[in-house]
Parts: structure tokens; sequence; C-alpha cells
């Protein structure tokens, strides 16, 4: 694949916006904040960490991808939380201020974690014939796309608290159509094998969408995390930032495969459905749970 301006241009910009965004909605107490819900926290990154891509593995081999998709779902695994999870946990009635903080620290976390495990993915499905991270030059370009942008974000709502409050909405607003305006790149540049792709990745897509809500909810709960807690786990481990895997799979600085932005691509859309269902069921869970005069 040629280079193009979009892809070399426009997708780094469109994730710095995204990620900008996310910059403008932080602050340092945020990060801070961990150490009032230290087994909430620790529980949910263990499940992004950990089990995720773990069970992310499993589907690709249980329905036997082809190499380059197997690379994107794992790709997809490795992605923090996106931000449309704080608006999914709000709606389902989760501490948001939860949302924000797991957010934050996993788009830290995964300028280390997201390399590793796609360079143990290109190994395992691909022989090695591409690498992301850990080489200095490509472990920068990762920083850049992901951290700069953020903390760009929240030094402007440091210093300009009134600036800040008006750019939220629109930078937000702008945040939604670059995500459209990137799975849209995405599904073009691989528009004569669409269907194809969608038949390949499109169940096992929803099916990582499915048990990453699950898991993100169940495994908190078993240790005894408080519901609204647990209920911003599932969404921040459940709903992927699709963005940032296509941008690393289209980048040519990077991996420079549209193949490998198709299931993250498929992901962005399909996602919405079952994180729609669950925020509706436990937000009329939890109004119920009010009505009845129910505890955690």
């Amino acid at each position: 694949m040629n280079s193009s301006t979009a892809t070399t241009v426009f997708l780094p910009i469109a994730l710095g916006v995204v990620m900008l965004g996310l910059g403008l909605s932080l602050t340092t107490a945020d990060f801070r904040r961990v150490v009032r819900y230290p087994r909430a926290a620790a529980v949910a990154l263990g499940c992004q960490i950990l089990i995720l891509p773990g069970l992310c593995l499993g589907l690709v081999l249980l329905f036997d991808l082809a190499p380059a998709l197997a690379v994107g779902m794992m790709l997809l695994a490795a992605s923090p939380g996106g931000t449309t999870a704080n608006l999914f946990s709000h709606l389902a009635g989760g501490d948001v201020a939860l949302n924000i903080t797991l957010t934050a620290i996993n788009s830290v976390l995964a300028v280390v974690t997201l390399p590793i495990v796609a360079n143990l993915a290109l190994d395992g499905f691909m022989s090695g014939d591409a690498a992301i991270g850990l080489q200095p030059d490509k472990l920068v370009q990762v920083f850049a796309i992901v951290l700069v942008p953020v903390a760009i974000g929240m030094v402007v709502r440091a210093r300009a608290p009134r600036a800040t409050a008006r750019l939220q909405r629109p930078v937000k607003i702008a945040s939604v159509l670059v995500l459209v305006s990137v799975i849209g790149a995405a599904v073009y540049q691989e528009r004569d094998n669409v269907l194809d792709y969608m038949q390949a990745v499109g169940l096992v897509a929803l099916l990582l969408c499915v048990v990453s809500l699950t898991v993100g909810y169940l495994v908190p709960r078993a240790f005894r995390v408080p519901r609204g807690q647990a209920v911003a786990s599932s969404f921040e481990i459940g709903v992927h930032n699709s963005t940032l895997a296509i941008t690393i799979a289209l980048s040519p600085a990077l991996l420079d495969n549209p193949e490998m932005a198709v299931p993250p691509a498929v992901y962005g859309i399909l996602s919405f459905l079952p994180a729609g269902v669950l925020a509706y069921a436990m937000n009329r869970r939890a109004r119920e749970r009010v009505l009845t005069g129910q505890g955690d």
C-alpha cells in the first residue's frame, strides 16, 4: 500500500483531536483518585491488561482468522477504553469518575502494553513481518499519538478553565465526527473486501465486545467492588478505543496495513449495539433498585 496524505497526515491529526478531547476532561486529580478506588482500579486494569488479550486470542484461534485480521483483533483488545465508555457508563448509572481515572491510566499504560501485545501477535501470526513500539523511534511515535494531545488538553484545562468549558462541546462533536471518518477511511481502503471481512470478523468483534462488557462487570463484582464502580469497569473494558487501533494499523510510520484496521473498524460500528443495550438494562435496573430501596 502506498502512503497517502490521508493516512500520513489526517489519521494522526484525527486521533490527536480525540485524545485532546480526553485531555480537556482530565485533571491531575483523576490520576490521584485511584488511591480512593485501589481495589476497583487494580481489578479493572488487571482485566484490561491480562485477561482481555487472552480472551481475544481464544476467539481469534477459535474462529481461525486470517493472520492480518488476527493481529487487528489483538491490537483492538490491547487498546485502552474509548471516550464513549464514559457516556455509556453515565447512562448506565456507573461511577463516571472512576471511568475517567481508568481511561487516563490506561492511556498511559497503553504506550507500553499495546506495542507488547501487538508485537507478540505479529510474531505469532505473521512471523514478525513488522513491529511497533519498543524500538525507540516507533515508541516515541506511539507516545506522541497517545499522550502528547492528552497532556496538552490537561494543560489547557488547568490554565484556561473558561476556554476549556467552551471547547469541550465542539471537541466532543469533532471527536465523534473523527471516529466516524476514521472508521470510514478504514472501510473505504478495503471496500472491495468489506462484505468478506464483515463475515470474517463481524461475529468475533461482536463477541469480543459482549465478553469484554461481561468480564468487566462480573470480575470486579467477584472481588466485591461496589456496583457503580463495576458498571464503570464494564464499559471501560468493553468499549475500546477503536480509533487508536485503526490509526496504528493504517499509519505508514507504524504498521501500514489496511487489513489490520478492519477488525477495529467493524468493532467500532457493532460495539454500540451491545453497549447501548447493556446501558439501558443497567439504567433500568438501577431505577428499580432505588424504588425498592435495595442496597448495593
